[in-house]
This record gives C-alpha cells, sequence and structure tokens, in this order.
C-alpha cells in the first residue's frame, strides 16, 4: 500500500516548486492546477511524516525496554499511536476521484408530479444553498425557469468553496451523491381533498470544469438567440438576451436567460457546457476503467430514485445505504452531513475493497 508514497512526496515537492516559478505565477489556469493538487498531497505528506516518527519512536522504546523493564510502560501507548497513524495514512493512500477538489454546478429539474414537483424542486433549491452557506461556501444561481406558484422547473446552481478545502471538504467531494431522482410524499397544496401525493425532482451534480480542462471547439457549436420569457422584468423579455448553445458532436444543449446581457449569459452557458462535457467524458473513462476502479455508489443508475422525503411521517430515507433519519424538516434545512457522510463512508469501503484492502 505505501509503494506509492515516494512518488506522491516527490510530485508534492515538484507542486510547491513549480509555484514558486515565475511562469506558472503568471500562468493563473496552470497556478491554481498545481496549487489543487499541492493542497490534495498535503494531507498525505502531512501523515507520512506523522507515521514515520511515531515507527521510529516504536521501534527505539522497544529498543531500550528490552535493556530497561522501565520502558516497557511506555510500548503500548506508542503502539497504539504507531498503529493510528498508520491507518490514518493508508486511508489516504486509497485512490481518489481525481474530481474530489474541484466546485460544481448542481442541476434541479422538477418531474413528474406537475405544480408540486416545481414546488419540490424549488424545496431542494433552498436545503442546497442552506447546507453551502453552513460550509462556508459560495453560491450562485445561473439559470432558473420559476414555476407559475414560485417553485422551479429547472434551476442550475454553481457551488464554490472558499479558498483550498481540505479531503473530503471540497463541494464536489461532499455533493457528488446528490445526483439522481428525488422523491417527496406529502399533501401538495393545490391538493384540496387532504390526500397524500409522491411526485419526484431530477439533481444533476457536476464537477466544474475550467477551459484548461475542457478544450471546446468553437467549430463545435451553434449558438442561438432568443427573448427571455418568464419573470425577469421589461428589459429581460424584450431583448434577445437568452443564449442557446448546442455542441453538435455531442448532442449537448445548454440555454440559460437568466442575466440582462446576451454576453453574461453566453458565458454562464459555457460554463454549465464545460461541466457537463467533463462529466460525459469522466462517465466514459469510468466505463471504460477495471471494475476495482469502480464505486458502488457513484455506479448507481442516475435514473433511480436514491432518497424519498416523506412530510407525514417526518422521515429522510436514503436508499443506497439505507439511512433513516426521523428528522426531515431539519435536514431540509440544510443538516444534510449525516446522510451524506453515510455515501461517503460507503464509497471509501468500496475503494479500499476495490484495492484489496481490509
Amino acid at each position: 500500500m505505501f509503494e506509492s508514497v515516494d512518488a506522491l512526496l516527490a510530485e508534492h515537492a515538484e507542486c510547491e516548486q513549480a509555484m514558486a516559478d515565475p511562469a506558472v505565477i503568471a500562468d493563473q489556469a496552470r497556478l491554481r492546477e498545481v496549487g489543487r493538487r499541492y493542497a490534495a498531497l498535503g494531507p498525505v505528506v502531512a501523515a507520512y511524516h506523522t507515521w514515520h516518527a511515531a515507527h521510529d519512536d516504536l521501534g527505539a522504546a522497544r529498543e531500550l525496554a528490552a535493556e530497561d523493564a522501565a520502558f516497557a510502560d511506555e510500548v503500548p501507548a506508542l503502539e497504539e499511536a504507531e498503529h493510528a497513524a498508520h491507518e490514518r495514512l493508508r486511508r489516504l493512500l486509497i485512490p481518489r476521484d481525481p474530481d474530489d477538489d474541484r466546485d460544481v454546478i448542481l442541476e434541479i429539474k422538477a418531474g413528474e408530479g406537475g405544480e408540486e414537483s416545481a414546488l419540490f424542486a424549488g424545496d431542494l433549491l433552498r436545503m442546497y444553498l442552506r447546507y453551502a452557506e453552513k460550509r462556508g461556501w459560495r453560491t450562485e444561481v445561473i439559470d432558473a425557469t420559476e414555476s407559475d406558484l414560485g417553485g422551479y422547473k429547472d434551476v442550475q446552481v454553481a457551488v464554490k468553496a472558499k479558498g483550498t478545502p481540505g479531503p473530503d471538504e471540497a463541494p464536489w467531494a461532499r455533493l457528488k451523491f446528490e445526483g439522481g431522482v428525488h422523491r417527496v410524499q406529502r399533501v401538495p397544496v393545490t391538493e384540496s381533498q387532504g390526500r397524500i401525493h409522491t411526485s419526484a425532482a431530477g439533481v444533476w451534480v457536476m464537477p466544474e470544469a475550467e477551459e484548461i480542462d475542457v478544450h471546446v471547439d468553437p467549430n463545435d457549436l451553434r449558438i442561438d438567440v432568443y427573448r427571455s420569457s418568464g419573470p425577469g422584468g421589461q428589459s429581460v423579455n424584450t431583448t434577445d438576451s437568452a443564449v442557446r448553445i448546442t455542441h453538435l458532436p455531442t448532442g449537448t444543449v445548454v440555454s440559460c436567460q437568466n442575466e440582462k446581457s446576451q454576453l453574461q449569459n453566453k458565458e454562464s452557458a459555457m460554463r454549465v457546457l464545460r461541466a457537463r462535457l467533463h462529466q460525459i467524458a469522466q462517465e466514459q473513462a469510468d466505463a471504460a476503467a477495471s471494475d476495482a476502479r469502480k464505486s458502488q455508489v457513484r455506479t448507481v443508475d442516475r435514473s433511480e430514485r436514491i432518497r424519498t422525503y416523506n412530510f407525514p411521517e417526518n422521515r429522510i430515507s436514503d436508499h443506497r445505504t439505507g439511512y433513516k433519519a426521523y428528522n426531515l424538516d431539519i435536514f431540509l434545512g440544510g443538516e444534510m452531513d449525516p446522510a451524506i457522510e453515510s455515501l461517503m463512508s460507503a464509497d471509501e469501503a468500496a475503494r479500499l475493497a476495490a484495492v484489496g484492502g481490509n
């Protein structure tokens, strides 16, 4: 398991040198890329030095105990410290998702259930915004299509970490498991008989990609402009400011009409397009990879129902890990970590099993 440590230590040192290189500093995209990698390797390097020191201390104590029984009392505590440091390093060496330190673009779409589904999509949006706020992340609504009763037919949000997040603390590392069909069971506001209805909304989470990550040939794009519709005021609805971009090779279509400026809408649409193309490339790579590199959680079909929100029972249920809690009101208020951490633990166990760990 530790055979790769020397290579990672050397790569960490190379990143440190690169960040002091004037040529890299002048290239902001390259500097961000190197900085991300340096931050990702930092915990591994720190864990290695902690384990190495604990290993040396234990070895010295055992040698001294062989000569003087008084030192034997220190050995059990040093063995425990060495084992804990060894276990932390082992877990950090499990192959990680290469996108774990990225920001995300999150899209929520109303599904079956009409207006009730759109209202539920609005509930999910508020839940993710509150969760992001609790974790100190920044959020930006890129585009939104509202429903008649104040819900959302479709909404796209960028979620960004502040500074350099630690391991498993970036938006993608924690939100990537949210992609799928979310089901709600409750009495809709439009229901006059008080009957419980079931509807659903879809969530799609994509790691945000930069231009350096995804090359988009302008010749592969068809860009259409049209008049915005829905809320937005006179200046939005009377100008051709909305933008629709079609990536011809993949058939991917992205539209944006939130901003008053056609240029701003185009830039926002390109952000979403790059994220979608990056996601498509990653999924193709995952499909081609061996089973040993696939996560049991990550490979769940996105079309499957992943979670149920039952309002009459105040219950939240995740169908992938079996997580269940009767605090739906708190969960919708952004207290999502217990469910998310159950998914992260399942993902870690799957990756550990894939590399032959115990």
